[in-house]
């Protein structure tokens, strides 16, 4: 699995990052959800440029132009419920991508321990396809891992799958890429060191579906 963080070059990117991160920022959950899409539309074009592009004419009102566009049949899965604002940023780019969705999150079994659970999963055939996963947080890497399984067992293998987390920890991605095969490609803006025992990233930025939707029950 190939990694590339696109916050190691300094951009815009980096504010963005920055308020998503900013305790005082987070107040403004409109705000926060606005983020995550700006980030979408930022990771959206820096994948686009690994797409596969051929010419195509396009007329306009005077002439014929000739301009490259991509062929890449593409699907934007989003882990539910903080992937959300993600997914809507990755589609404003990709418009003509289909979407599917995974319902999957921590299930509590003693003390810090947990295993992931999945609820629902709805996916269009992948067979032949690029997959575009995406999850606002990569802590450890189980959630997606099994995400992932769970879409490509259901759906066919795609060609290529790209994951689209913002903040990863580094434990995250030494796991993944253990497990991932060579076809797939893992895109953050931001790596942390370190992993509470409950395994929440640190710095990280806190519960990113809290912090985009509210308290859950």
């Amino acid at each position: 699995m190939k990694v590339i963080n696109i916050g190691e070059t300094d951009s815009v990117l980096n504010n963005i990052i920055a308020q998503l991160r900013d305790k005082t920022v987070q107040k403004d959950r409109m705000r926060f959800r606005f983020n995550l899409e700006r980030l979408g539309h930022i990771f959206a074009y820096e994948l686009s440029k690994s797409l596969e592009y051929s010419p195509k004419d396009i007329e306009t009102p005077l002439a014929t132009s000739t301009v490259n566009t991509y062929d890449t049949k593409l699907v934007i899965a989003t882990i539910l419920r903080a992937g959300l604002p993600l997914h809507r940023g990755l589609l404003d780019v990709f418009d003509s991508a289909e979407s599917a969705f995974v319902a999957a999150y921590r299930k509590y079994d003693k003390g810090d321990d947990f295993h992931i659970n999945i609820e629902y999963c709805t996916c269009p055939s992948l067979t032949g396809k690029t997959l575009l996963l995406a999850d606002t947080m990569l802590a450890t890497g189980a959630s997606i891992e099994i995400a992932y399984n769970r879409i490509i067992d259901e759906n066919g293998d795609p060609a290529f799958t790209h994951f689209i987390c913002p903040i990863a920890s580094i434990y995250a991605i030494e796991y993944l890429q253990k497990r991932m095969p060579d076809n797939t490609c893992l895109w953050t803006a931001a790596v942390d060191e370190e992993l509470t025992s409950h395994s929440y990233i640190v710095p990280g930025l806190g519960d990113a579906g809290d912090l985009a939707f509210g308290d859950k029950l």
